[in-house]
């Protein structure tokens, strides 16, 4: 990955011991590494996150291609459905169409009775006393 080899490994190591020291070595050998691994745990989350929305994206347009697939499938189950129409339509074509039937009389209208005055007056004068 970085192209490092053995003997550069070992110039840093003595570099490390120098500048460092024999005694604070281990410990930040111990902090590097769990530097590292933070780091490592970050960037597989983050690597985790980007498939998950790049699975995302292609679960959406794997749904539009599959809508865009039925309705073009609809749409030639509905001229399927045209062209035989038209064909038995055609066949009918040559037959003299039926008579068509008259329409029924309209309902007679009944006029309402009138309203009658005397009842509604004695009533209020019954209401009034």
């Amino acid at each position: 990955m970085f192209d490092i080899g053995w003997s550069e490994i070992l110039v840093i190591a003595v570099v490390a011991v120098v500048v460092v020291g024999p005694k604070e070595l281990p410990s930040m050998l111990r902090t590097f590494g769990r530097t590292m691994g933070q780091v490592r745990k970050t960037a597989n989350g983050f690597r985790r996150q980007f498939d998950e929305a790049i699975r995302e994206v292609e679960r959406q347009a794997d749904l539009e291609e599959t809508k865009k697939s039925l309705q073009s499938a609809v749409k030639l189950d509905e001229l399927a459905d045209i062209k035989m129409g038209l064909a038995s339509g055609s066949e009918g074509a040559t037959a003299p169409l039926p008579a068509a039937e008259p329409e029924p009389p309209a309902p007679l209208v009944h006029e309402a009775e009138p309203l009658k005055v005397g009842a509604v007056t004695s009533e209020r004068g019954s209401d009034a006393a």
